[in-house]
């Protein structure tokens, strides 16, 4: 049987995490003989960004590792590992991509879930060295594979259209910055108006009924938003 070498990238800031990743997917080239893993990690936006900057476009990633509790990019373009999946979707569509996180939130798990549509979402509480295998063989062979919790928000919200998008992100962020709204319109293609409907549409989105921004970062930074 002819040994598959699959591109793979760990993007995590946890160094004993990047090990335990690195020890299931040996465990498994010694078990089934079928693949080959080229590793290689990135620990924060700037590093995972420089990689994918060098990467050849004919030496695509086929396997992510990617942890969306990150660092934001040094310039501000990519705000978590969620915008890292969108720009890995975008440059190597056949790769598959597991996210593992330690948000748990509903409202968190399902708009990760939306955006990115991972081949593998595991809830890092939900997982440990005795199933890690087990669920990365399940990516490779028959993705997907979605971890308790993941499957119980996809449950409750699978008709929910609960989605914010990268710039609704972005206005958060800034604002939790501690920058004004007037001061927007320079970092963000959006008119003042109209990132005052997007801050609306936020206030709803959170059930927030009366309260000025401060309430509004407060139940963002709740569900893992920033």
């Amino acid at each position: 049987m002819e040994t598959k070498h699959l591109n793979t990238l760990i993007i995590d800031d946890h160094p004993l995490l990047i090990d335990a990743y690195k020890s299931a997917l040996l465990e498994i080239e010694l078990d089934r003989q079928e693949w080959k893993f080229n590793i290689r990690e990135a620990d924060s936006c700037d590093t995972a960004l420089q990689f994918l900057e060098r990467l050849n476009p004919e030496a695509s990633l086929d396997l992510v590792f990617l942890d969306i509790k990150l660092p934001p990019a040094s310039d501000g373009s990519h705000l978590s590992g969620e915008d890292l999946g969108l720009e890995i979707r975008a440059k190597s569509k056949m790769a598959k991509i597991v996210v593992a996180t330690t948000f748990n939130d509903n409202y968190r798990i399902h708009n990760i879930f939306r955006s990115i549509n991972p081949e593998g979402f595991i809830i890092k509480s939900d997982i440990n060295a005795e199933t890690l295998g087990a669920a990365l063989i399940d990516v490779l062979t028959n993705p997907p594979y979605y971890s308790r919790t993941v499957i119980q928000a996809i449950r409750k919200y699978i008709s929910h259209d609960f989605l914010l998008d990268k710039w609704d992100r972005f206005i958060l962020y800034e604002l939790s910055q501690g920058t004004k709204m007037k001061e927007l319109p320079k970092l963000i293609p959006f008119s003042l108006g109209a990132l005052e409907k997007r801050k609306s549409k936020l206030k709803t989105i959170f059930d927030i009924k009366h309260g000025e921004d401060r309430e509004l970062l407060m139940r963002a930074r709740e569900h893992g938003f920033i």
